[in-house]
This record gives structure tokens, sequence and C-alpha cells, in this order.
């Protein structure tokens, strides 16, 4: 009967790491759409509250690795159960991470919200559209122990870094016209390299969730090539 009683003990524990890491993925999606929502609509309000927010998502982490490392202290965990603990400490870097570029965004928000528009407009949203919707699959694929949507999330990451780069001449076009907006595009500049690096990051959790699930690493190889 202690077996049982501990075993269920353990479920318990694995089950309440994966919830916090969901729950804080969560959080950095939100952090994310409002960051862009206040740089488009030029809300230093909602700037603020994302700036304010990154604590939660900096408690999350303490949380989470003390929930990790407890875990692996008491219950001496093999397998897949020791590949899940082992990779959430790395997740829950990623998102960390992920949360401190959302409050860049922000931040550079309250820089541009009081300056004039750049003319022609150059459009931020498909590339942080780009960036939601795979942060979204690497979060589900966590969720569904599913290596193939891992993988997808990592082959995607390509997209992200061409759109980047689209932008990013796009801006700097902008300069060579007209050198008084360099105030404006640098701001903005510093929203596409945000961006990106968020992309990276999501990167990171596609191979770390590709690990967890097929004790695969990934890193540093070329990635895959689609079947379709």
């Amino acid at each position: 009967m202690t077996t049982t009683h501990t075993s269920k003990d353990f479920e318990t524990e694995l089950r309440t790491l994966r919830e916090r890491l969901c729950a804080m993925g969560g959080r950095c999606e939100r952090q994310i759409a409002l960051a862009m929502e206040a740089l488009g609509e030029r809300n230093d309000d909602m700037a603020r509250k994302v700036i304010e927010a990154d604590q939660l998502i900096d408690r999350d982490e303490n949380d989470i690795d003390e929930l990790a490392l407890q875990i692996l202290a008491t219950r001496q965990p093999v397998a897949s159960d020791l590949r899940l603990i082992t990779m959430s400490l790395k997740i829950v870097t990623d998102l960390e991470r992920i949360g401190d570029l959302a409050t860049g965004i922000a931040k550079r928000a309250l820089e541009l919200n009081h300056l004039p528009p750049l003319e022609p407009h150059v459009d931020l949203g498909p590339l942080a559209a780009l960036v939601d919707k795979n942060l979204r699959a690497a979060l589900d694929s966590f969720v569904a122990k599913d290596a193939d949507k891992a993988t997808a999330v990592i082959v995607a990451d390509r997209e992200i870094d061409k759109l980047n780069a689209r932008l990013f001449a796009e801006l700097l076009a902008h300069v060579a016209t007209d050198p008084s907006a360099v105030t404006r595009v640098l701001p903005l500049t510093s929203v596409c390299r945000y961006l990106e690096r968020i992309g990276d990051h999501v990167k990171n959790l596609g191979e770390e969730v590709v690990y967890m699930v097929r004790a695969q690493d990934v890193r540093h190889r070329p990635p895959p090539v689609p079947n379709n």
C-alpha cells in the first residue's frame, strides 16, 4: 500500500509540473499578444501592464524549478519521467526568456507611442502571428507528447526567419530614403529582433519536446525536410 500511495503522489507531482508549464506558456502567449496590441494601438497603459506582469512569469520560473528539483531529489525518476523533468528545467528557461522579450516589445512600444507613426506603415503583425502560431503548436505538442508536431515547430522557424529578414529590410529602406526616420525605425527593428528571438526559443521548445518523447537530441542539426 505504501508503494501505491507513493506512485499516486508521484503521478500527482508530474501532472502538477505539466500543468504549471502549460499555464506559464499561456501567460507568455498573452504577454506577446498584449505587447503587440500596445504597439499597434499606441496604448501606454497596456504596455506598462505587460512590463509589470513579467514578474509573474519570473515567479512561475522559480516555482517550476523548485518543483522539478524536488521531484528529482525525492522520486529518483527514470526513463520518460526523468526526461520530462529534466526537459522541464530547459522549457521553463525558454519560457522565461520569451516573457522577457515580450517585455522588451512593450518597452519599445512606450518609445514609439510618443513618436509620429512611420509612413508608409511596416506591418509587424504577420510576424507576430507566425510566432504566436508556432508557440501555440509547441505547447500543444508538449501536452500531447507529439514529437511529429514538435518537429513541425522546428521546421516552421525557417518561415519566421525569412519574414523577419524581409521586414527588417523594409525598415532599413525607410532610413535610406529618410534619415530622420531612424528614431522610429530603430525601435521597430528591435521589435523584429525580439520576435525572431522568441521564435528561436519556440524552436528550442520543439527540440525539447522531441527529446522528451523520443530521447532523440535534434539540437544543432539541419532542420528536417517537411514530408509535403
